[in-house]
């Protein structure tokens, strides 16, 4: 069949259906259209969407998966931080030094080592997240005057680590 019903087909299914001789399988076989036929045959019968058990399953794993992945991914980036600071307070460390060989002197402020070229920029502390660092000021061993200036630099954070270490500040 070519899916369209002819003017004679649709005769001979209404008598049928007149005479009464359709028991109620077949008038809906007869009633019903040859591309509705097929459709509705289960051999091309085409899933629609997801049933609510399989949405409920799917979204259970993910919540699963994610109450695993985000305590590692927290710590990941906790240990990143403080790798950067661990980095940065050496490298401002060094170039204080260098900065107390080179010139003779103790800088005044972080500034006065970014103005001599020793520095780029105040890096910023990862912790907080600003360029807020704390100074440590002294006497300038090199200094015949007795000045004073930066000996040493910290994390201007009061936090510790979750593991209970030795807090930022006193790095």
């Amino acid at each position: 069949m070519n899916g369209r019903t002819t003017s004679a087909e649709t005769r001979r299914r209404s008598d049928a259906v007149t005479r009464g001789s359709l028991t109620r399988a077949s008038l809906w076989t007869v009633l019903v259209s040859p591309c509705r036929r097929v459709a509705a045959s289960p051999q091309f019968r085409v899933a629609a969407g997801f049933t609510l058990l399989e949405l409920m399953i799917v979204i259970s794993i993910i919540v699963i998966l994610a109450t695993v992945a985000l305590p590692q991914y927290q710590k990941a980036t906790r240990h990143a931080k403080e790798t950067v600071l661990r980095d940065d307070l050496f490298q401002m460390r060094k170039l204080i030094d260098q900065y107390a060989a080179d010139k003779g002197k103790l800088p005044q402020s972080l500034d006065e080592v970014v103005a001599a070229g020793y520095m780029r920029e105040i890096p910023e502390d990862p912790i907080t997240g600003e360029k807020n660092w704390t100074l440590e000021t002294g006497d300038d061993p090199a200094s015949l005057e007795g000045g004073t200036g930066i000996i040493n630099v910290r994390s201007a954070s009061t936090d510790a680590p979750p593991d209970g270490g030795t807090p930022y500040n006193e790095w």
